[in-house]
């Protein structure tokens, strides 16, 4: 089959692109840039790629044709298929009808963590022996991509063999013009014993979402529309989603959490203790219905990544029957996503560290991880405000207490423009309340000079941002090479 999507550059897309020439269909695409890194890997799997929309982009004639989310009703590709008469889809949808369909998926949501839980599961499943697809919002560390057809694999019992399950990262985005649900919908209600696991349920995507109750009435139908057979991993410690899941879920509901959480009136069956740092690993004892599963081992820092890890090996063991002793060997090889907590260098005895973080509970979370990781040195975090979300005051007083585990930082300028006066989150009030230590910066370049006017060897520094941050990561290491 002919299948051609418009925005294809996009992570999501990107990733579709490579799992549909994996399962042998001819794939072109449209964007208007085909930058690094997801460009080139488009052209190395022989996807013939298009720069610009334009009807003829569409000769010769598609068999499919799927539309980004990005993607307006006015776009002259999308309206030339559509006058066209040729099927369109969305995403989502061409998801659940060519990799979800005859298989049991494990959805994975929340506002936080579900990239990195996600690529957790992929894995724990894949080393288990179950052979996985997987369909992940990031780029896995030690997976051979961000998606998978997967493998089948003989049935326990009678003749024959079955797919193996299939993980995704469920996005709480729209899925696309036409379609103005959640794309994660369309991944329930595939089979009769879907899992999924709802890492948490904190106000964002503004863009999307005008209130509280609206975001949150996305996730209740979510959990809503897990079959009844089914199964939903739920954290333990937010008292919304707490709240949520116990009015609309329908199914089966296994609550996880660390053993110093709030009580939010919900006994968790899986449990760590607190974690605590050594050899440049975490360790944890893991409980399930108060029996001890043993230490357990992470490479990635900070207790949400306890967190994840306990959602994903409750995922694995309750939903697909994996051994807890094989899931434990298989989490300790866990290497984590890029742009989470990745550490882009140490040089002249700085570390520097890359992450997605720009919610204040990511921020939070994140630094405090590092934190631990590195308790001896100074930590620098430096964070644009770039997603819809963040740039908006929606979070302003939030934003005021995320940074405790920071020993300094800079903030630069909103990451977007035309954004009413009255609703942008405003910078130097925030640096003003958090204190001393933090200061409003007006450019990359005024960050660039402050670090290198007071980075010492042992400091760490965290850059937060969801884009490309005026390429600060690669402009602050070759600064620390040329202090030498």
């Amino acid at each position: 089959m002919h299948i051609h999507l418009i925005g294809i550059c996009g992570s999501g897309m990107g990733q579709l692109a490579l799992l549909l020439r994996q399962a042998g269909h001819a794939v072109t695409g449209s964007d208007e840039n085909f930058d690094p890194p997801v460009g080139p890997t488009l052209v190395d799997a022989a996807i013939v790629c298009m720069r610009g929309y334009k009807e003829e982009n569409l000769s010769p004639r598609p068999d499919l044709v799927v539309v980004g989310n990005v993607i307006r009703r006015s776009n002259p590709e999308a309206l030339h298929a559509e006058a066209l008469g040729i099927d369109r889809t969305s995403m989502s949808e061409v998801l659940r009808r060519m990799f979800l369909t005859g298989r049991k998926p494990l959805v994975v949501t929340g506002t936080h963590g579900k990239t990195t839980t996600s690529a957790m599961c992929a894995l724990l499943l894949e080393r288990t022996g179950l052979h996985p697809g997987w369909f992940i919002g990031g780029v896995p560390k030690n997976l051979p991509s961000g998606a998978a057809v997967g493998e089948a694999r003989r049935k326990l019992s009678g003749s024959g063999t079955k797919l193996g399950p299939f993980v995704i990262e469920g996005d709480e985005y729209d899925a696309v013009y036409w379609n103005k649900q959640p794309k994660f919908f369309d991944y329930v209600g595939v089979s009769r014993e879907d899992v999924a696991i709802v890492t948490s349920v904190e106000f964002d995507h503004i863009d999307i979402y005008p209130s509280v109750d609206a975001y949150e009435a996305a996730f209740s139908s979510f959990m809503s529309r897990v079959p009844k057979e089914g199964l939903i991993v739920c954290a333990a410690h937010d008292v919304r989603l707490v709240a949520l899941a116990s009015t609309h879920a329908r199914c089966r509901v296994v609550y996880y959490g660390v053993e110093h959480d709030a009580d939010t009136g919900v006994t968790p069956t899986w449990v760590a203790s607190k974690s605590y740092e050594e050899g440049g690993h975490q360790h944890f004892d893991v409980y399930a219905s108060g029996v001890s599963l043993g230490r357990h081992s992470l490479r990635v820092a900070g207790e949400h990544n306890v967190r994840n890890a306990l959602a994903s090996m409750a995922a694995c063991a309750e939903g697909f029957g994996a051994a807890v002793r094989e899931l434990r060997g298989a989490l300790a090889t866990f290497e984590g996503v890029k742009r989470r907590q990745e550490v882009l260098g140490t040089v002249n005895g700085v570390t520097v560290y890359d992450d997605f973080a720009h919610h204040p509970t990511a921020v939070s979370e994140t630094l405090s991880g590092l934190k631990l990781r590195h308790p001896q040195g100074r930590l620098f975090a430096v964070f644009e405000p770039r997603s819809a979300t963040a740039v908006r005051n929606v979070h302003q007083v939030d934003y005021e207490t995320a940074w405790s585990a920071a020993d300094r930082v800079l903030l630069a300028p909103l990451g977007r423009a035309n954004i009413p006066e009255t609703e942008r989150l405003d910078l130097p009030k925030l640096a003003r309340t958090i204190g001393q230590k933090a200061t409003a910066c007006e450019s990359v370049d005024t960050i660039l000079n402050i670090l290198q006017g007071e980075l010492q060897m042992g400091d760490v520094v965290a850059i937060l941002s969801n884009g490309t941050f005026g390429g600060i990561h690669t402009r602050l290491l070759d600064q620390l090479r040329a202090r030498s």
